[in-house]
């Protein structure tokens, strides 16, 4: 397994927009157990950002996003999911246009499709639909254009605001900078989550807890922000808790700092006494070292396996 390796470059641009989907579903188990899982899914080792990582769906703003928040083809209205987003800074359109991202990058990535049709009550066929869809896109047409033809809006009630990370300006595995907005959603039950075996290579559904052991194990790869967040889900037992939790807050801005000490790159978040802000708002530790390609705490790889 190739592991990532250290970015020396800094970057001055500014961060580029961007969404991705912690995607969730609740299973049982063959002993009937119930658990909540996650999706991941790897990215292709040829991939500029990430590759061979293990990572939610997700990606950078489009602009045909802004197309589909201007046509009004949401179910909600960019004034509400302004509101919900809590970023006062952004204008309606352009909160709404990263709700849009997070579901076409969803859609796009693993196939899932959170939509409703256009006429109030009439129900939507997500087999045939996705289908064509998918069609759609392959052949290079607007996402907005295929959703108009298809009659179908793009459901952003499933979603609900988790996180928003920005890349420091010398990021530690990757040479480009996102400000990335991470969305919450429940799995659609009729529906089925797959890589596109095209940018992503592999998918799978795992508790938090299975993936940051698999991390320790070193079977899966994962960056900063993706340990963090299956860390902060471990204290769930069911999506249900995880949505509620979600709905009550207002989603962290994390800015993560990244320095060198005595050669060791260490990436610091809210809280860290090498940290800018200091309230701790994330759960976890609040420092990872990168060491032979890989991300650990002060306290070392197996601390990821113990709680909180």
């Amino acid at each position: 397994m190739a592991l990532m390796q250290l970015n020396e470059e800094t970057i001055e641009s500014a961060p580029k927009p961007a969404a991705s989907l912690v995607l969730l579903r609740d299973a049982r188990t063959a002993g009937g157990l119930e658990r909540m899982e996650v999706f991941l899914m790897k990215r292709h080792s040829a991939s500029k950002v990430l590759g061979g990582a293990y990572v939610f769906p997700g990606g950078k703003l489009d602009a045909d996003d802004g197309e589909i928040v201007l046509s009004e083809q949401l179910v909600q209205s960019a004034a509400d999911l302004h509101l919900q987003l809590q970023e006062p800074e952004q204008s309606p359109e352009g909160a709404a246009a990263l709700y849009v991202a997070a579901l076409r990058e969803a859609f796009e990535e693993c196939g899932v499709l959170f939509a409703q049709h256009e006429e109030p009550g009439k129900e939507i066929d997500f087999l045939e639909t996705a289908k064509r869809l998918s069609a759609h896109v392959q052949q290079g047409r607007p996402f907005s254009k295929a959703l108009r033809e298809r009659a179908v809006r793009l459901d952003t009630q499933a979603l609900v605001p988790w996180a928003r990370w920005i890349t420091p300006k010398t990021p530690t595995v990757s040479n480009q900078r996102f400000d990335a907005r991470f969305f919450i959603g429940v799995m659609p039950k009729d529906q089925t989550a797959l890589h596109d075996n095209f940018e992503t290579t592999h998918s799978t559904w795992i508790t938090p807890k299975q993936a940051l052991a698999s991390y320790c194990n070193k079977e899966i790869e994962l960056a900063a922000p993706q340990i963090m967040s299956l860390i902060g889900l471990t204290p769930f037992a069911c999506t249900a808790d995880v949505v509620a939790h979600a709905k009550a807050q207002r989603p962290p801005k994390i800015e993560p700092h990244s320095t060198t000490i005595d050669g060791v790159r260490a990436v610091c978040f809210p809280g860290d006494a090498l940290h800018p802000v200091s309230d701790k708002i994330l759960h976890g530790p609040t420092r990872l070292w990168f060491k032979a390609g890989r991300f650990e705490p002060t306290e070392g790889l197996d601390r990821l396996l113990m709680d909180f």
